[in-house]
């Protein structure tokens, strides 16, 4: 089993806009059940499904699988919940680790979150200055949420 630990955050300000290149990501549920997600994703040219388990904290169970892109295609088209998650990625480097900006489009647009994944929950990591306010235990940012409570209803 994959075990996913992710921290999310709001950034500060728009010095992340010069970091790293933003990449169009398309995903939809095919269950966004609080004790399990079934996502359909794509990114550039890669398809993946991926399956999450319940939170516990920050960490939860993960299992992630290509597929091909036409059946992703109708996935997303056909069977995904409504509206789609559309965003933005950046992949910044910052003092060893990964941070992923999302900056979301459509009935989300204007959110923007900064996440971190990390090796355990006590993992010790530096932010950068661009990083602000933690919103982790704020299940309004699952991304599995702004299909039912878009960003633009807050």
């Amino acid at each position: 089993m994959g075990v996913e630990i992710e921290r999310k955050f709001l950034p500060r300000g728009d010095a992340w806009r010069a970091l790293g290149e933003p990449v169009l990501l398309r995903q939809g549920y095919l269950s966004s059940q609080r004790e399990r997600v079934v996502r359909v994703r794509i990114e550039g040219g890669q398809a993946t499904l991926t399956i999450k388990g319940a939170s516990v904290g920050a960490r939860r169970g993960e299992w992630e699988y290509p597929i091909p892109l036409a059946d992703a295609e109708e996935l997303l088209d056909g069977l995904c919940e409504q509206p789609l998650v559309e965003k933005y990625r950046r992949r910044i480097d910052y003092a060893g680790m990964v941070w992923e900006v999302d900056e979301f489009l459509g009935v989300n647009a204007g959110l923007v979150v900064a996440e971190i994944e990390l090796e355990s929950e006590e993992q010790a990591f530096e932010k950068p200055d661009w990083v602000g306010e933690e919103v982790s235990d704020d299940a309004r940012y699952f991304n599995a949420n702004l299909i039912k409570h878009p960003y633009s209803r807050w």
